[in-house]
C-alpha cells in the first residue's frame, strides 16, 4: 500500500500531465481554426467570399480554372448566373443575390459583368473589393456601345453579330461562330474556342445602349486585369476606365478570356484584393 505522501506526489503528476494535454489540444484546435480561416492563431476572421460574374457570350463555366485555384487556396467561391437581359435588371438580380452572401465579399466581373458589379455593389457595405477582368468599368451614364466605340480596336462590329428575336419583343445578340475566336479567344486553341462559341449565351441587344448608374468604384477599392491582346474591349478603353476608377492594374498578354488562358494571373489579382479586404 502506497504512503499518503507518495500518493499525493503521483496525483500531482497526473494533474500536470492532464494540463499539458489540454494545453496542447487547445493550441492544435486554434491552429486548425487558423488554417480554415486563413488567419493566424487567435485570429478568427474568415476569408472573404469570392463572387464571380461572367460576361456576355459566356456562362459561369468561363471561370472554372480560376474557381479551382481559389478553392484550393481555401476560398468560398460563388458564380451566380448573369441573366444577360439588361444593365438595370441584371444589376438588380446581382444586388439581391449578394444579400444572401454573409460576411465580406470580393466581387469580380468579366466583360459586360463589369456593368453589373459597378451598379450592384453600390451601397452594399459587405463588398470590400471590386476586381475587373477584361471588363467594363463604367461611370454613371456610360453605355456598352459608347465605351467600346470611344477607342479603336474592338472587333465587335454589327457584322460580327447574329440577331435572333426572343420573347417579349427582346432581340438576342450572338457572336457569329466564325468570328468568336478572333473576338473572344485569340490566344486559345481552335478546338477550345469552338466549344465556347457553340455554348455561348446571348446578350439582349437593348443592353448595348442601356446607361449605367452610380458607380460603386467611387467608394470601394478596385483592381483590374487588362488583356493587352483583347479584341472585344479595346485595351486603350480598359486603361482609360481603370485610371478613371483609380484601379490597381495588372496587364497580361491575353485575349478577352484571360481568366481561361491565364487563370493564375487572374487568381493572383483576386487574392491580392482579398488580402486587402480581410
Amino acid at each position: 500500500m502506497q504512503s499518503p505522501r507518495r500518493l499525493r506526489k503521483r496525483t500531482v503528476q497526473f494533474a500536470l500531465a492532464g494540463a499539458a494535454i489540454a494545453l496542447a489540444t487547445g493550441i492544435l484546435a486554434a491552429t486548425e481554426v487558423s488554417a480554415a480561416t486563413g488567419g493566424t492563431p487567435g485570429h478568427s476572421e474568415a476569408k472573404p467570399t469570392i463572387v464571380l460574374v461572367h460576361g456576355a457570350w459566356a456562362d459561369g463555366s468561363s471561370w472554372h480554372r480560376v474557381v479551382a485555384r481559389l478553392q484550393h487556396d481555401g476560398y468560398t467561391v460563388r458564380v451566380p448566373p448573369n441573366p444577360l437581359r439588361g444593365v438595370a435588371g441584371d444589376s438588380d438580380y446581382l444586388a439581391n443575390y449578394l444579400k444572401t452572401v454573409p460576411g465580406p465579399v470580393v466581387l469580380v466581373a468579366h466583360s459586360y459583368g463589369g456593368f453589373l458589379i459597378t451598379n450592384a455593389a453600390t451601397g452594399n457595405t459587405n463588398v470590400k473589393a471590386l476586381v475587373y477582368v477584361d471588363a467594363y468599368i463604367p461611370a454613371q451614364g456610360d453605355t456598352l456601345n459608347g465605351l467600346t466605340a470611344q477607342f479603336p480596336g474592338s472587333h465587335v462590329t454589327p457584322d460580327a453579330l447574329d440577331f435572333v428575336p426572343s420573347a417579349n419583343s427582346v432581340v438576342d445578340a450572338y457572336l457569329k461562330p466564325e468570328k468568336f475566336r478572333d473576338i473572344m479567344a485569340n490566344d486559345l486553341p481552335a478546338h477550345e474556342s469552338a466549344v465556347l462559341a457553340a455554348t455561348q449565351r446571348p446578350l439582349a441587344a437593348s443592353a448595348l445602349e442601356e446607361p449605367s448608374g452610380a458607380p460603386a468604384w467611387k467608394t470601394i477599392p478596385t483592381w483590374d486585369v487588362i488583356g493587352t491582346a483583347d479584341h472585344a474591349v479595346p485595351p486603350a478603353a480598359q486603361e482609360f476606365m481603370a485610371k478613371r476608377a483609380g484601379a490597381t492594374v495588372t496587364k497580361v498578354h491575353a485575349s478577352h478570356l484571360s481568366m481561361i488562358s491565364h487563370p493564375g494571373t487572374v487568381q493572383d489579382v483576386i487574392e491580392d484584393a482579398a488580402h486587402h479586404a480581410s
